[in-house]
Parts: structure tokens; C-alpha cells; sequence
């Protein structure tokens, strides 16, 4: 049930594969689509608001005033609890080698002649 989904840098950073689609409730979509009717938030704040990409938002608002928001996500079956967590984990490794590569360069940038090597470090064990 994985899509598979690349995600490429132009420096060579992260690659994540096999990230599920993103899947929310019935009750979710009907919310999130609420902000922006009845509230009267714009689609970007709302958005950023619920961390969804504003087309995904969007679609949800056109399917609601054509009286067919419930029918979006009524063919896919739901995640289960693994699924879930596989996901979950997987994005949290991708932050975290992202992060890793982004103090590795940042360590290559702020002291070029490898300041941070075992030898230079003083206390450190042989």
C-alpha cells in the first residue's frame, strides 16, 4: 500500500522511498474545509494551520461546495497502526540525515583543516 515517493537534492541529500500517502478522517476533512468556510481563514493560513499542502486543502473545499467531500478517500483502506508507525519513523529518519548532513557540511565549512579530528581534540583517548 507504500507509494513510492523520491525525494532528491540537488546537494545529494535525503532519499525517502515507500512513504504512505498522507490519510485523514472523514471528520478531519470536514474541519479542516470548516476554517476556511465558516471562519472564514484563507486557504494558505489554514493550510500551514493543519501542516497540509494548500492543494490538498483546496481539493477538499471544491469537493465540499460540489457536495462530494465525503466521497474523497472512500476507495482507500485505512493505514494500520504499523503502517502508521513506519511512516512515521521513516520521515523521522529522513529529518535526522538531513540534519546529520547539514552539521557535517556546516562542520567542513567552519573548520577546514579538520579541527574536529581525534588527534587535535585534547582528553581524547588514544
Amino acid at each position: 500500500m507504500d507509494t513510492k515517493v523520491d525525494v532528491q537534492y540537488k546537494d545529494g541529500g535525503v532519499s525517502m522511498k515507500g512513504v504512505p500517502q498522507g490519510r485523514y478522517t472523514k471528520e478531519f476533512r470536514e474541519e479542516a474545509v470548516k476554517l476556511i468556510i465558516q471562519e472564514g481563514l484563507s486557504l494558505p493560513d489554514a493550510a500551514r494551520r493543519l501542516s497540509l499542502p494548500p492543494s490538498t486543502l483546496g481539493n477538499w473545499v471544491r469537493a465540499h461546495k460540489e457536495g462530494k467531500l465525503t466521497a474523497i478517500g472512500a476507495t482507500h483502506k485505512p493505514l494500520t497502526d504499523a503502517e502508521s508507525e513506519l511512516a512515521r519513523v521513516r520521515r523521522e529518519l529522513a529529518t535526522v540525515k538531513m540534519e546529520r548532513d547539514i552539521l557535517k557540511k556546516a562542520a567542513a565549512y567552519l573548520c577546514p583543516l579538520g579541527c574536529f579530528a581525534k588527534e587535535s581534540l585534547p582528553g581524547t583517548r588514544s
